[in-house]
This record gives C-alpha cells, sequence and structure tokens, in this order.
C-alpha cells in the first residue's frame, strides 16, 4: 500500500511540515509521494531530494530569512499597500532570486538540477499561470492519467519552488518560459488530487488552522487568518479527496514569525504523536 503526503502553504508556519513528516518517519510510516505548495513546496522538495525531516528544520533555523524570502519591510509595505489598495509597481515587490538560488544551491549538493532528475520518490509541486489564470504541476512523474499538457518536469528545483511560492501582492510573478507564475495556493493549496494520481492508495493531507482574531489581533494576525480562510476555502473540494486531514495549531504564528521556528517544528510533530492512532488506522484499513 503506497503512502502519499500533500502540504499545504502556510508562511514560516511550513516548518511544521518538517515536524510532521520527523513524527511519520519516528512512526515507521514510509512516505512514497509527496507534495506541496508554496511553503509546503520548500519542505516536499528538500524532502524529495534526500534531506531528512530534522535537517530541513536546522537549514530553516540556520537560512530562515533566505530560504523563505523574508524581508521584513517590503512584505509589510506590500500587504498594507494590498489591502489598502494601493497600486504597486512590480519593482516594488519582492523578486523571490534568493529563494530560487538557495533551493538550486540545495539540490547541486545532491547532484540534482531540475525537477525531473529527482529519483527518490515522485514529487508534485503546483503553481498558477496569472496570464493562462491555469494551474500547472511541476513533477517528476507525469501521471498516466491527465492533461500532459500541465506538467512541466525541465525546470530546476529552485524555480520550480520560488514559482509555487510567489504569493500575489507581496512577491513578483515568476518568469519561466512564457510563463508567468504565481503561488499555487490561488487555486489548490493542499495538492491531494495531484498526489493521489501518482498511483498512491492512501493520502494525508495537512493544513493550518485559522487563528482566532480578538482585540489585540494586528494586521500580520489577520493576514495569516484571511490566508488561511482563503486556502481552506479553495482546497475543500481537495481536502475531500484526501483519506485523512492533519489540521496543525500553530497559537498565532505570523507570516515573519521567525523567533517561532521551533515551536511550529513541535506543533507538527506532536499534531501527528496526537493523532497517530487514527493514521495508522486510516492507512492500514
Amino acid at each position: 500500500m503506497k503512502f502519499g503526503l500533500a502540504l499545504s502553504g502556510g508562511g514560516i508556519r511550513g516548518i511544521a511540515h518538517a515536524g510532521v513528516i520527523k513524527a511519520l518517519e519516528d512512526s515507521k510510516i514510509k512516505i512514497d509521494v509527496i507534495g506541496g505548495t508554496s511553503s509546503g513546496a520548500l519542505i516536499s522538495s528538500l524532502y524529495a531530494i534526500g534531506y531528512s525531516p530534522y535537517y530541513i528544520y536546522i537549514l530553516f533555523k540556520k537560512y530562515a530569512k533566505d530560504l523563505i524570502c523574508i524581508d521584513s519591510a517590503p512584505i509589510i509595505t506590500g500587504i498594507g499597500n494590498f489591502m489598502m489598495n494601493k497600486r504597486v509597481g512590480l519593482s516594488g515587490l519582492n523578486k523571490g532570486e534568493d529563494l530560487e538560488k538557495a533551493f538550486d544551491d540545495l539540490a547541486s549538493r545532491r547532484g540534482i538540477k531540475n525537477i525531473k532528475d529527482i529519483t527518490r520518490m515522485p514529487i508534485v509541486i503546483p503553481a498558477v499561470d496569472v496570464q493562462e489564470s491555469k494551474e500547472y504541476i511541476f513533477t517528476n512523474c507525469i501521471p498516466k492519467e491527465g492533461n500532459e499538457s500541465k506538467y512541466i518536469t525541465d525546470i530546476s528545483v529552485g524555480k520550480a519552488v520560488r514559482a509555487s511560492s510567489s504569493f500575489p501582492a507581496i512577491f513578483c510573478p515568476c518568469s519561466f518560459e512564457n510563463h508567468k507564475f504565481l503561488d499555487g495556493g490561488v487555486l489548490d493549496n493542499v495538492p491531494v488530487t495531484e498526489v493521489r494520481k501518482q498511483g498512491v492508495e492512501k493520502v494525508m493531507a495537512v493544513n493550518f488552522k485559522a487563528d482566532d482574531i480578538d482585540e489585540n489581533s494586528n494586521i500580520m494576525d489577520i493576514t495569516m487568518r484571511t490566508i488561511d480562510i482563503m486556502g481552506n476555502k479553495i482546497s475543500e473540494q481537495s481536502l475531500e479527496n484526501s483519506d485523512y486531514i492533519l489540521t496543525v495549531s500553530t497559537d498565532k504564528t505570523g507570516l515573519l514569525d521567525v523567533e517561532k521556528l521551533d515551536s511550529c517544528y513541535q506543533y507538527g510533530y506532536k499534531a501527528v504523536m496526537k493523532n497517530i492512532n487514527q493514521i495508522k488506522d486510516m492507512i492500514n484499513n
């Protein structure tokens, strides 16, 4: 029986996915196929090319600002302008080039350049072409069923991750050939369906709980809740196609809360261990 994991976007909270994978490994659960959107794409790509979940966690602790492309001033300005309906030129947005370079470097350490070079397991990473209003999937394995034109294999790991992580109003669209890609979460925040197409019998989806808003909430709290609401709404159909949904609560971790990396990793790990009996039952039955 093959088991697949579909990881959602979620900013800095995405490190919780590494905790999820570590808990699954500690519970002797083998992951046969992995997929992820935005920050989920970051984690899934590093795991697929051979980095252990704990080492991924260490990488994030050491290089968080480069890996997540966190540059607080431009991001806060971008969000503020977006919410106040101000026009912002592309030159005022984060280009994501540091993220692309970092992931290309990490992939090259494993002898990998393009996503098609990954042999450890099938991987799927969604992105959306803003010009075509169409979803594309970066993968090392085109499924037998489906429209081949939507799958791209000849793209660098860094470019694929950057494309899937280009959140609107914060990052510039990622250019590749004739495409202009934005965050895959625009159409598919949890790629359950694409993971299942890779031939797995069971798929677990991992998303994040939308935090409550109160009188102490700031603009970043509101932004994160908005992202969660949109992401979960967009992914309703995809989530229904999963066999198990693991919802991780990260206690109001904001988009820029690098200091909460340790906590988020533990949130992911503990969420799996708390539900490990149900997860094993789902896999085995």
